[in-house]
């Protein structure tokens, strides 16, 4: 890919994708044009090719970024001392990171229909290396799960889910929220007390 050399790159190029992932967010990604990206930067549009080569680009960067950044933030936890403790921790950390990013998580489940098959792949091979890691907890003997490949597409598929309706100043605080799907990730896994008995 192609990129502006000098200090105009170091701001020109991270406001690109900050303004890609906001329209994209905001519009959805078929909908919305370089032209739009471009005005939104204020830039002309020309000059996004020296940034990105085209707008699929552009969108499988952004995806891929959000997803090596979770797998190391995720790979970065302290270990914990037992599986009930790692699950939720694991609940916690989804929650929290989440939140933190709520155009992304949008973009990355969202918009995989957008990918190019060969994107698509490679996206789909660092989502799967996210959920090993969840299914790894969830394999330990210390859990009771049938089928643990598809309690953890149901945790993350529920933990995500608070991205849809969270908002801050609201009725629960972000520990609240987190204390709360813990503690149901854990009793949806067979542990009986949730949270309170995991630590």
């Amino acid at each position: 890919m192609a990129r502006k050399t000098g200090s105009h790159s170091e701001i020109t190029g991270p406001r690109i994708r900050d303004a890609a992932l906001r329209l994209f967010a905001r519009h959805g990604y078929a909908t919305v044009s370089m032209r739009q990206i471009a005005a939104e930067v204020g830039v002309q549009a020309g000059a996004l090719y020296l940034y990105t080569a085209d707008k699929q680009a552009l969108l499988f960067d952004l995806m891929q970024d959000h997803m090596i950044n979770l797998l190391a933030a995720v790979e970065a936890l302290p270990q914990m001392p037992t599986p009930q403790a790692r699950l939720e921790q694991f609940a916690r950390f989804h929650i929290g990171y989440h939140l933190d990013r709520p155009d992304a998580v949008f973009i990355a489940y969202m918009e995989l229909r957008n990918l190019s098959p060969e994107n698509f792949a490679t996206i789909e091979a660092l989502r799967r290396r996210y959920e090993d890691y969840l299914q790894t907890i969830l394999q330990d003997g210390a859990f009771a799960l049938p089928d643990p490949k598809m309690a953890t597409l149901a945790l993350i598929a529920m933990l995500t889910g608070v991205t849809n309706w969270y908002r801050e100043g609201g009725r629960l605080s972000r520990e609240d929220v987190q204390t709360l799907y813990a503690d149901m990730a854990l009793r949806a896994a067979g542990v009986a007390g949730g949270a309170a008995q995991s630590g």
